[in-house]
């Protein structure tokens, strides 16, 4: 189920929303939980019994972990391997038969001896596994045991709006919210004016620039000259932030709505300056889990140089690895992971020194080359679409205009003008904080309504509508 689908609008929220407030505090956890594993069940009965007994052992070893036993670094070993050896073998096992397969046909010239393995992923697994190794760490570091029960834990990992795609939450940022919490008007109306937000963002912006990167990669791409390889992977740019910012803006709002503050996810990572400075601000929650619970561990900044780019190194080696099981995406993160170790080095003192603009062109460039190898699984199809883009001869059949339409313009204006922190140049502008004042409430208001009013007009009308992070 989609948030952004007319059941969910129309008939799982509102019956939620009813049930939750008609029912006693005390109770409400409980109608979370429940709907929470009605919401993971719609896309599979099976998907909800593995993620159910993935909560229940991971409940058993915080138990241990909270009893603060002599044996607790063990249950802990234990407890992050069980995570682990659960996310390898429903999202990995098919990519290491296929390349062992490949590295005896290769020596031996026979058929694949291990035959083909096809393993359903389900849903949200990278999410919740990583959620529960963080919920590990952070009873064993740190936590009380009394909020170690098994509904508080149910809850933490089940809570729907973040279940699915993120943001991943952490433990103790949401623990204290999970026992006691004060639902208010004030922040229910923010959780719909937010939810409405992440609704335009994800079924006009994302959407309409889906639509234009998937028409592009179905033609040949050796016949795309650099007008259309450009636009194809700007459209894409644009699709896969605003596809998951539009997500978690729909899981922040959704969580105030209920009395929760999840924590921001996206900062404009296409304003950043440096490829350090985008990791900032993109999918915060997974860099933060990444530098939290692998880099620090490892040794982060404090073993010399040498140590510290190795560390780099395993983190986007496992940041690519974990948004999915192909070398493109191993590529991806270790490319980003070579900019970040080259920007520590000696580039990022280099880029201090220059102009704005001459960071922001080098960030976007790297992420926008990035980028093509996190959309084209096939690395050799993704190495040719990015000579593509620098292949400037001007006799290749398809250029930008054998796609471009009237319509994509006003979703790149729309991309665009929510890519850029307007409330932050204002305030600075004016030397005042604008958002208070009335009429520019009223009119956000106004635009929040009306494009929330044309997505579902967009849902009632077109069949397009896919979610990116969903494959994660």
């Amino acid at each position: 189920m989609l948030f952004s689908s007319l059941v969910f609008l129309f008939y799982f929220l509102p019956i939620l929303i009813g049930v939750y407030f008609l029912t006693p505090k005390r109770g409400r956890n409980y109608v979370l939980l429940l709907f929470g594993f009605v919401f993971h069940a719609w896309g599979g009965t099976g998907f909800t019994v593995l993620l159910i007994a993935s909560i229940v052992v991971n409940f058993l070893v915080a138990k241990q972990l909270g009893k603060k036993r002599p044996s607790a670094k063990k249950w802990l070993t234990a407890g992050i391997l069980f995570n682990v050896v659960l996310l390898l073998s429903f999202k990995y096992v098919a990519f290491f038969v296929e390349n062992l397969n490949g590295m005896m046909l290769f020596f031996n010239q026979n058929a694949s001896p291990f035959g083909g393995i096809k393993i359903l992923l389900p849903l949200g697994i990278s999410f919740f596994t990583f959620q529960q190794m963080s919920m590990l760490w952070d009873i064993y570091r740190k936590e009380e045991t009394q909020k170690i029960t098994f509904s508080n834990t149910a809850l933490y990992v089940s809570f729907f709006p973040q279940l699915i795609a993120g943001p991943i939450v952490r433990y103790n940022d949401i623990i204290d919210e999970i026992k006691s919490r004060k639902e208010t008007f004030d922040l229910f109306y923010s959780g719909i004016q937010r939810f409405m937000l992440g609704v335009f963002k994800k079924v006009v912006i994302a959407n309409g620039c889906g639509l234009i990167i998937d028409t592009i990669l179905k033609e040949n791409i050796s016949q795309l000259d650099s007008s259309a390889a450009w636009f194809g992977i700007i459209a894409y740019a644009f699709q896969i932030f605003f596809d998951f910012s539009g997500y978690s803006d729909m899981a922040i709002g959704l969580g105030r709505m209920f009395g929760f503050r999840i924590l921001e996810n996206f900062n404009f990572p296409y304003i950043a300056g440096s490829i350090q400075d985008f990791w900032r601000r993109w999918h915060i929650s997974l860099s933060s889990w990444f530098k939290d619970y692998v880099y620090i561990p490892l040794g982060g900044n404090k073993l010399g140089n040498t140590r510290t780019y190795f560390n780099l190194f395993v983190v986007f080696l496992l940041t690519g690895f974990w948004h999915g099981a192909t070398w493109s995406f191993v590529f991806w993160g270790l490319f980003h992971g070579f900019f970040i170790i080259i920007e520590r080095g000696f580039l990022g003192k280099i880029l201090k020194k220059l102009p704005g603009i001459v960071g922001w062109i080098y960030t976007i460039l790297v992420v926008l080359i990035g980028w093509v190898y996190f959309r084209v699984s096939d690395f050799s199809e993704a190495t040719t679409y990015v000579s593509r883009m620098f292949d400037f001869r001007s006799n290749l059949n398809l250029n930008v205009y054998s796609f471009v339409k009237t319509d994509h313009l006003f979703t790149f204006s729309f991309a665009i003008i929510l890519s850029i922190p307007w409330k932050l140049i204002v305030n600075r502008l004016f030397k005042t904080d604008i958002a208070s004042n009335q009429i520019v409430v009223s009119l956000r208001t106004l635009l929040l309504f009306t494009g929330f009013l044309f997505s579902v007009m967009a849902l009632m009308t077109e069949s397009y509508n896919p979610f990116i992070y969903f494959n994660f």
